[in-house]
């Protein structure tokens, strides 16, 4: 039996190639993890009947992981079918968390013992409340060589008990988000199903060589704040072959919160988005709105979007700081959509009153090319910033068809430079270039 778990594990990370194609991946930036060591929850005292609490099974079978394992090899933890009710718990280095078909790890729903952690330091208090922070369900802090992973089995947050503490403000720290990895290099998720999170799903920060593929993010539409997976000041990430279906942006590349992220001074870079499929009342594909330690190099291509609120969003403010450049979105479909394309300097709040208004983010080099839309209320919505225009934002192969009526929506622009060619409905004049060389010559 282990043989072939290991076997599973190794398998969802390689290249997928057909008879005839390879299909192209990023995965092969997190090394194959092969585990010489397997033990099971079962043998720490798991019992999967959804009552039992198995806070200390799975703590224990992790610090036998961290202190008795194999050195260099790392171990797998078998969670079999059932359900694991349990508070949250730290994994370790090293260690493949593998869940069978039918396995479903799930979130106590007893708040009151909820362990606190600091904020962020590039946030500087909790995103929705000041102070510290509630940690994530299944949290990570300087790993290394992780790998959560299975049969298709489920990591259930059952968030609506904290959904409703936020509708009835009586949150006194942020929320949990379902995942979350910091400060670490390494990680691989893959072949699981995220259920229900009390906030963000997935959220690595401060770390680098990620790999998310191959998983499945759903909570209610109404759900708040679930988003699917946020990068957030972090490199080396790939994002593959997944569907998403949340309460909020389905992905959301960050880097830190204003003056806190200024000073932190980490950016989010060299991301890959790809073959990401979804639908949520917010965006498909964001960028911000908290990118105070900047954002470059993001690829994300072959997107299909379905009963969005936005498209393409990339977001920020005044006193934001940071820099947002060469973002490249193309093979882009979606459908019943409120507004396609959304590039905007006044989007998010602000953590305190001690931020810079004049620290403006400089935005340039934004490539948009093959992007269909059916369905589609309004094309697109870009606005820049006064006195700090978004440069080199280039359109190409672009068509949002709307809905029925006696003319189509147009675009709205202000403050932003660029150019276009095979854009409808036609593209605003800011869009149309005059020059003799345009800044997205070379993007035609």
């Amino acid at each position: 039996m282990f043989e072939f778990l290991l076997s599973v594990t190794i398998y969802s990370l390689i290249v997928v190639q057909s008879s005839s194609t390879e299909i192209t991946t990023c995965s092969g930036i997190v090394p194959m993890s092969n585990r010489k060591e397997n033990i099971s929850i079962s043998d720490y005292g798991g019992i999967g009947d959804g009552v039992t609490l198995n806070t200390n099974a799975f703590r224990e079978a992790i610090y036998r992981i961290e202190h008795l394992s194999i050195r260099g090899s790392g171990t797998l933890l078998y969670i079999p079918p059932g359900v694991y009710l349990t508070e949250p718990f730290n994994l370790t280095s090293h260690m493949t968390l593998f869940l069978a078909k039918d396995a479903i790890i799930k979130a106590t729903q007893n708040t009151v013992n909820w362990p606190l952690i600091a904020p962020l330091p590039s946030y500087g208090r909790g995103r929705e409340r000041p102070g510290g922070r509630y940690i994530s369900f299944i949290h990570g802090d300087r790993l290394e060589d992780v790998v959560i992973t299975g049969e298709n089995g489920t990591i259930d947050g059952q968030g609506s008990i904290w959904w409703d503490m936020w509708r009835q403000r009586t949150l006194q720290f942020t929320r949990p988000n379902l995942v979350e990895f910091m400060n670490s290099n390494g990680i691989s998720i893959s072949n699981v199903v995220f259920k229900d999170s009390p906030f963000w799903n997935i959220h690595p920060v401060y770390s680098s060589n990620i790999v998310i593929r191959n998983v499945t993010i759903l909570a209610p539409r109404d759900s708040p704040n679930t988003d699917g997976i946020d990068p957030d000041s972090c490199s080396s990430v790939c994002i593959e072959d997944s569907y998403i279906s949340v309460g909020d942006d389905m992905v959301a590349v960050k880097s830190g919160w204003d003056e806190y992220g200024i000073a932190y001074g980490r950016k989010s870079s060299d991301i890959t988005i790809r073959r990401v499929t979804g639908s949520s009342p917010f965006a498909g594909i964001a960028v911000g709105s908290e990118m105070s330690g900047g954002v470059e190099n993001v690829l994300a291509e072959h997107i299909n979007l379905y009963t969005m609120g936005i498209g393409i969003h990339v977001k920020t403010n005044s006193g934001r700081g940071g820099f947002i450049r060469n973002l490249t979105f193309s093979n882009i479909y979606m459908e019943k959509t409120r507004t396609g394309i959304k590039i905007s300097g006044n989007v998010g709040d602000h953590p305190d009153d001690n931020y810079n208004p004049n620290a403006i983010p400089v935005v340039n080099d934004i490539k948009l090319t093959d992007v269909w839309g059916v369905g589609v209320q309004n094309p697109g919505l870009i606005v820049g910033i006064k006195n700090a225009p978004f440069t080199g934002v280039c359109l190409s192969n672009v068509h949002l068809h709307g809905v029925q009526g006696p003319r189509p929506s147009p675009w709205k622009c202000s403050e932003v430079s660029g150019d276009s060619s095979q854009v409808s409905p036609g593209p605003c004049a800011e869009l149309i270039s005059s020059q003799n060389v345009s800044s997205c010559a070379g993007n035609f």
